[in-house]
């Protein structure tokens, strides 16, 4: 029950993550084809870029960590059993977990700072504490998925 409401936010995340990700590329195409064709550029382009791409990170993690998507160095496990992997494997979750709450928690203060000091970007003076609140959320399901992970195991799917 759980494992199905993690997935459903999971995918919902990384579906907005494409679809932000896909406007991103359109406004960057127009932007480059107006530069080279009219001598016109969109003003602030790469800022729009830099916060989009900050964003869309943010929101592949919580389906990377449900789909066990992160890189697995086994060099020094590859001999051992199932069950050391297995333990090991929940360990990982579980530090993951406890990483993406911590970074949930100081990005949190990130954009109540930014939102206090009304901080911007330079050129087109985009509110930076927006960004920050695109984050929190899938951070936060991240931290979760892990923490389920690493408490409740994997079943031979790979699911928790």
């Amino acid at each position: 029950m759980i494992y199905k409401v993690l997935g459903r936010l999971a995918g919902l995340c990384a579906v907005l993550a494409g679809v932000l990700l896909t406007v991103i590329t359109l406004m960057t195409c127009l932007s480059v084809l107006g530069r080279n064709t009219t001598g016109t550029t969109l003003v602030g382009d790469f800022e729009l870029t830099g916060v989009a791409a900050g964003a869309a990170i943010a929101l592949f993690l919580p389906w990377c960590q449900l789909q066990r998507g992160n890189i697995i160095v086994d060099f020094f496990t590859a001999r051992a059993s199932e069950r050391t992997n297995a333990a090991l494997d929940r360990i990982g979750a579980l530090v993951l977990g406890l990483c993406m709450a911590l970074l949930s928690w100081r990005t949190i203060l990130g954009g109540l700072s930014s939102w206090s000091t009304q901080s911007t970007t330079m050129m087109l003076g985009f509110p930076e504490w927006i960004c920050y609140a695109f984050m929190v959320p899938p951070l936060v399901l991240t931290a979760f998925i892990g923490l389920w992970q690493g408490l409740a195991g994997f079943d031979a799917e790979g699911q928790a």
